[in-house]
């Protein structure tokens, strides 16, 4: 029986046996994403250091159930920065959905610059998973670059970005922007810097 959860009145001692005291899989899925989401938050405010007993409480479960799920720091991280990566890359079809090319290139930009973020408040842990071979190393500049390039092939379409210009010129761009203000504690000037970028990437106005 799992330490977070209530023994089985005698009252329901008639249900099927293998039912009871046992979490649903659907309640093991909402404890996990909680856990997720509370890490995300912890580890964007502070560090990777800080204290997984209060992730488990963020997310509203015990520590045990917390080990059941992330045995390790390690296996913790790694599933934060997967959701981080997942979100920032599937953003960018629907924000084209939602918005002109320019402009969704402009808001994944700033959804970019959370998911490095969240990835610097982590950046220990997962370098010595990655160089340790705990962790699989993720595709991310491919995945980044990709995303960039499909914000990019829509834009050139609509006449609105620059049609000579290549993903992975940008994605050096943007990393160079989050490198540069990676030790101020000023997002308008990082959000200047990608306005910079959008406007360079703007086709020339004709003479």
């Amino acid at each position: 029986m799992s330490p977070d959860q209530e023994p089985t009145p005698a009252a329901d001692r008639s249900r099927p046996p293998a039912s009871a005291g046992r979490p649903t899989r659907a309640h093991a899925r909402r404890n996990r994403e909680n856990l997720v989401a509370a890490a995300r938050a912890a580890f964007t405010a502070a560090d990777d250091t800080v204290p997984l007993e209060g992730i488990a409480r963020d997310a509203g479960v015990g520590i045990g159930t917390l080990y059941r799920h992330f045995p390790t720091r390690e296996a913790l991280v790694e599933a934060v920065y997967a959701a981080e990566l997942d979100d920032v890359t599937d953003s960018a079809p629907a924000l084209l959905e939602e918005l002109p090319p320019e402009q969704a290139l402009r808001a994944w930009m700033e959804r970019y610059a959370a998911f490095v973020a969240t990835k610097r408040a982590m950046l220990n842990t997962l370098h010595s998973g990655w160089a340790s071979g705990r962790l699989a190393t993720p595709a991310t500049r491919e995945r980044i670059t990709a995303a960039i390039g499909a914000l990019l092939a829509e834009g050139v379409r609509a006449g609105s970005l620059r049609a000579d210009v290549a993903a992975d010129d940008v994605t050096a761009m943007l990393l160079g922007v989050f490198l540069s203000t990676a030790a101020d504690d000023e997002p308008e000037r990082t959000g200047r810097l990608l306005d910079l970028v959008v406007d360079a990437l703007r086709p020339p106005a004709s003479s």
